[in-house]
């Protein structure tokens, strides 16, 4: 069977706008589901690449680095994309990826604002970058007021779980395959696996700034009800109701192998036990429930 050909609702003399829709984590929390079922939507429309990463490469400086090959790497990733489905890549779409990924004056407001100017008139943008989550205090302050208008979706995975699938996911991407029980005690102490999601931190910083503005959602209800969870981001993004495709598919889910043996994960839960604890007092113990 022919691969299904890639469409893009593009406006070639669109300006550029600033995103009305963030999606700001966490990281293995489903936001790429939520990415290729909520861009379904003709209200919606996200770029060719998922993710922007202007916030943090503003605010975070130890991310700059890994930012800037995400976008010397982005263009051929999504023209390769094209090739395997037979879709040859529309013009205008070729030249936005060269003038976005390779401009001269990158990571600027108007540089960020380009990145949507071809979403259509009627389809409000969306920026998908699960490392804003983690913005220090005055990078969620700035956000808000940069994006005055934006409505932000906060996935909450339970810690444990997400811990362990980024930690799966970070060997998998460096070919490496922890053998001995030191080993993999020596992975789950890795300061990065908390960093990601210290919700204890995170969550009060977007609350303070954004208010009814931010929808939380657990991870656990893509699963159980994923009808639910899209009902509850078309209300509170303000738009219609839109008949999905493909909401039980799962997007990068990690292969087999590399699972971590039961004494690194109870080693990597005690460590993380303040941030279970911090979710069961904020929200109840039946969300902490439906992070899993």
């Amino acid at each position: 069977m022919r691969p299904q050909p890639i469409h893009y609702d593009w406006n070639p003399d669109g300006a550029p706008r600033k995103p009305d829709v963030l999606c700001i984590g966490a990281q293995k929390a489903g936001t790429s589901w939520l990415a290729q079922v909520l861009g379904q939507h003709p209200q919606v429309w996200l770029p060719p690449f998922k993710e922007a990463h202007y916030f943090n490469y503003q605010f975070i400086p130890g991310h700059r680095y890994w930012i800037n090959w995400h976008y010397r790497t982005m263009p051929a990733e999504i023209r390769a994309r094209h090739k395997r489905r037979q879709s040859p890549i529309p013009p205008e779409v070729d030249a936005w990826l060269d003038a976005i990924c390779a401009g001269k004056r990158m990571f600027t407001n108007h540089w960020y604002k380009r990145i949507f100017a071809p979403a259509p008139a009627h389809a409000m943008p969306a920026d998908f970058s699960p490392e804003y989550s983690t913005l220090p205090d005055e990078g969620v302050a700035h956000v808000a007021r940069f994006l005055g208008r934006a409505r932000v979706i906060y996935l909450i995975r339970d810690p444990v779980d997400r811990a362990v699938s980024q930690l799966r996911m970070n060997l998998m991407r460096e070919k490496r395959h922890p053998v001995t029980l030191d080993d993999w005690l020596t992975e789950v102490a890795n300061p990065v696996l908390a960093e990601r999601g210290d919700y204890a931190a995170y969550v009060p910083r977007w609350q303070r700034h954004f208010g009814e503005r931010l929808l939380i959602l657990p991870y656990g209800s893509i699963g159980q009800a994923p009808d639910a969870v899209m009902q509850a981001v078309e209300t509170h993004l303000g738009i219609g109701a839109f008949a999905y495709s493909g909401l039980r598919n799962r997007v990068f889910a990690t292969p087999d192998g590399l699972v971590p043996p039961p004494q690194a994960v109870a080693a990597l839960a005690e460590r993380l036990a303040p941030q279970t604890a911090f979710l069961a007092d904020t929200f109840g113990p039946d969300f902490l429930a439906e992070t899993r």
